[in-house]
């Protein structure tokens, strides 16, 4: 959870670079909130609204949090991919289908550069990056 909080204190960070830890348990709890969130919503919120099940109406909370963690999704991103030495440009090949998200998913496993690059040190041997889980 630490890690997940972590990205929402660098909301809108774009440059540096984040670890596979940071980027995967980010990603762990936004889907497990969003699911939650989505549950709530089909049937708690919607019953509630009067919304009838099954309609693609509603999704009240589920929408306001996607919106609420847009920028610090993009901007784990852009760090995670300049961990390894890409630019964060490369996370517009997520527009092309299936490829792009196969491309992305092999680059955001990769292990980070062991030296500095140009976006900065390895956040592995930062202390005040690592972070107790």
């Amino acid at each position: 959870m630490n890690w997940y909080i972590a990205v929402l204190k660098k909301y809108a960070v774009f440059n540096g670079r984040a670890r596979r830890q940071e980027y995967w348990y980010f990603l762990l709890f936004n889907v497990l909130i969003a699911v939650c969130l989505s549950l709530i919503d089909t049937y708690i919120i919607n019953p509630l609204l009067g919304i009838p099940a099954g309609t693609e109406e509603g999704g009240l909370l589920s929408s306001v949090y996607s919106l609420a963690v847009l920028v610090p999704s993009i901007a784990v991103g852009v760090r995670r991919l300049h961990d390894i030495g890409k630019s964060g440009w490369w996370l517009l090949i997520s527009l092309i289908p299936l490829i792009g998200v196969l491309v992305l998913v092999y680059f955001f496993v990769q292990d980070s550069h062991p030296e500095a690059n140009e976006y900065g040190p390895n956040p592995k041997d930062s202390h005040a990056s690592n972070i107790a889980i």
